[in-house]
């Protein structure tokens, strides 16, 4: 996915449609002049409706559309005829769009399914029709409801990807070139920090025909969860994750202070990212004989599944696999 392409964020004013006025009309025939009521009622307005579509990866193409407009319902007719409803507005999201009051920032609709429907911004209820008010002290009323007005709201949308894998650790630790080698996924890849400046997914190809997927979320640095760097952006992206996967370079100085930082931005982020299961892939272990190996895995945490691989040469990449299909269907 082109990075100018990777739009997770966006706002747009909702503007949903105004009910049609309930009919006060009253009926008329040969040979009946003073008929009673029959005014219908009005039509509702058209709602703004997001609806989830797998097949989206992105929110670019509501970025540049700021305003969204649904139709007014129409009023109501003679013959109890009730007024056609307002057209509704469809916004096609991914899966994992959560929206939010731009004013106040509720929560207003959270969209995670394929064919999923909400209604974001409900239009306005149509009048009813005189007809609805006869009585037997008034058998000829002439009120008829107006309809209710639509409502303007501005939303922001927001994407949390869904992902079964999401891979923690700071730039250039190898997230990239792991997701290249066991997907299909065609990441930038370069020797420097932050090449990764969107997510990326992949689909992991698994034994018998399984699969599962794996998100690359851009480098974590020490103070990201105050907006230091770019990782503050994207740790939502994390919040989806079934199994978060920490990957650090067997040259880093201090293996250990690294994992603890990574551990810490997630907490101070969302301490509930705490709770989600988790291992630890060691990259660029082609660098290490048995002895060096032997000596850094004693340094390491020993209640955190980890494996030493290789994404280049390809080393322990099937146990890897092994590992997080494991935590994937692991009970509790």
């Amino acid at each position: 996915m082109a990075e100018s392409n990777f739009i997770d964020y966006v706002k747009i004013c909702c503007r949903s449609g105004k009910g049609g006025a309930g009919s006060s009309h009253m009926h008329r025939a040969k040979g009946l002049p003073n008929g009673g009521p029959d005014g219908g009622d009005g039509g509702r307005g058209g709602h703004i409706i997001l609806e989830g579509n797998k097949q989206l990866w992105t929110l670019l193409h509501l970025q540049y559309q700021k305003h969204v407009i649904a139709g007014h319902g129409e009023s109501g007719g003679a013959a109890l005829c009730t007024g056609a409803q307002g057209e509704d507005v469809v916004l096609q999201v991914p899966l994992g769009t959560i929206a939010r009051d731009a004013e106040t920032g509720e929560v207003r609709a959270e969209v995670v399914e394929h064919g999923q429907r909400v209604i974001l911004t409900p239009g306005g209820r149509g009048g009813l029709g005189n007809a609805h008010f006869k009585s037997a002290t008034r058998q000829a009323p002439t009120y008829a409801q107006p309809g209710e007005p639509g409502q303007e709201v501005w939303n922001i949308l927001e994407l949390k990807l869904l992902a079964d894998v999401g891979l923690v650790g700071l730039p250039n630790a190898g997230k990239s070139t792991l997701l290249s080698v066991v997907s299909a996924a065609k990441p930038k890849i370069a020797n420097y920090a932050f090449t990764t400046l969107v997510p990326n997914l992949g689909v992991v190809a698994y034994r018998d025909y399984q699969s599962f997927v794996m998100a690359d979320i851009p480098g974590i640095i020490e103070g990201a969860s105050e907006g230091r760097g770019i990782g503050l952006r994207f740790l939502r992206h994390i919040e989806r994750n079934s199994v978060l996967l920490f990957m650090i370079s067997v040259e880093s100085p201090d293996i250990r202070a690294e994992y603890d930082m990574l551990l810490a931005e997630l907490e101070a982020y969302n301490p509930d990212l705490l709770h989600k299961r988790r291992m630890l892939a060691m990259t660029k272990s082609d660098l290490l004989d048995d002895e060096l190996e032997r000596e850094m895995r004693a340094l390491l945490p020993h209640d955190l599944p980890t494996v030493f691989i290789s994404s280049i040469m390809g080393k322990n990449i099937q146990r890897l696999k092994d590992e997080l299909w494991r935590l994937l269907h692991a009970e509790g």
